[in-house]
């Protein structure tokens, strides 16, 4: 799993991302988060590398 940062340009992506939330409510910008997360998760395939990145995107328990 890659944790550094990989993006071709980072702030044109998420430029991008906030502009497909413009306009909608709550509920469709989780929708559309969830159907996004689902995509990007196909495009990787590898369910060992997606546990990983869900186990990185996870919060640090609190001590």
């Amino acid at each position: 799993m890659k944790t550094s940062p990989n993006f071709q340009d980072a702030d044109a992506f998420y430029e991008c991302l906030l502009d497909a939330h413009q306009g909608l409510s709550r509920e469709e910008s989780e929708l559309l988060n969830a159907r996004l997360i689902l995509i990007l998760a196909n495009q990787l395939g590898d369910t060992a590398l997606l546990k990983s990145c869900i186990a990185a995107a996870r919060p640090a328990p609190v001590e």
